[in-house]
Formats: C-alpha cells, structure tokens, sequence
C-alpha cells in the first residue's frame, strides 16, 4: 500500500498540481498586496482619503474610527469594505488567469498541427461535378468512371 501511494504521490499531475497550489498561494499575496497597498489607497485618495477597510457598521449602536477598534471592543460587524477589497482582488487574479489561459491557448495552437480531413469526394472527370470518393458511376452526367 505504501508503494502504490508513493506511485500516485509522484505522478507528474500530483506534481503540477502541488507546484500550481504552491504558485497560487504565492501569487494570491502579491494580489492582496497589489490591492490593499497599491490600488486600494489610490481609489481612497481620489475619493476622499479613505481606507475601504475601514468601512463597516457596527451592530452594537457604538460608533467606531476604525474596523481596528471595533474588534478590539468585540463588537459584531458588517465589513463591507473588507468584501469591496476582497472582490477587487478577485477581478484581478480573474483577469490576470484569463490573459495566461488565452496566451497558453495560442502557443497550444500554434503548436498542434491542424488536422487534416479525409478526402470523401472527388470531382468527375467528364461533367466536373462532387461525387462520393468511391462512386464507379457519376450520378449527374452517368459516365462510367475508370480508377
């Protein structure tokens, strides 16, 4: 049993999908990052200064500055602009899997040779019609076909 899992644990898909989950990880921080320190801050600048993070409702009456303070006081909040910052990364790592996926797609298609159909029909040699590939007599003008 341990042999075979050792088998299923070093197969080349197992592999890729461990490095993928790792890449990913990865690659979902430096989104985070991009958004809360970057994007994030410039929409708050030209809206106003404002942090999104810091925006939600507290449930228990009291007024807070900040998301920060209000769990400290461990009051019950809707954080929606923690949600507004999570959806923005979300369209970001979206957007940025979508222009791989279609540059992975266009190298895949330049690579794979196109396939080529069968031949299924020929053109008759007398009246120069379609005709199926193994017709002996050409169903437009009649003539006995000669292989």
């Amino acid at each position: 049993m341990l042999k075979e899992f050792k088998e299923f644990a070093m197969k080349g898909n197992v592999l890729d999908l461990a490095i993928g989950v790792i890449i990913g990880g990865a690659f979902g921080k430096i989104v985070s990052s991009l958004v809360n320190d970057i994007i994030m801050p410039i929409i708050g600048g030209l809206i106003g200064k404002v942090d999104f993070s810091n925006f939600f409702i507290s449930f228990d009456g009291t007024s807070y500055d900040t998301l920060a303070q209000a769990k400290e006081a461990g009051a019950a909040t809707l954080n929606y602009g923690v949600f507004i910052n999570t959806v923005i990364e979300f369209v970001i790592i979206s957007f940025s899997l979508f222009l791989v996926i279609r540059q992975v797609n266009k190298i895949r298609r330049k690579l794979e040779p196109e396939e080529i159909a069968p031949v299924t029909t020929k053109k008759c040699k007398y009246c120069m019609s379609e005709i199926p590939i193994d017709a002996v007599r050409c169903p437009h003008c009649t003539s006995v076909l000669e292989d």
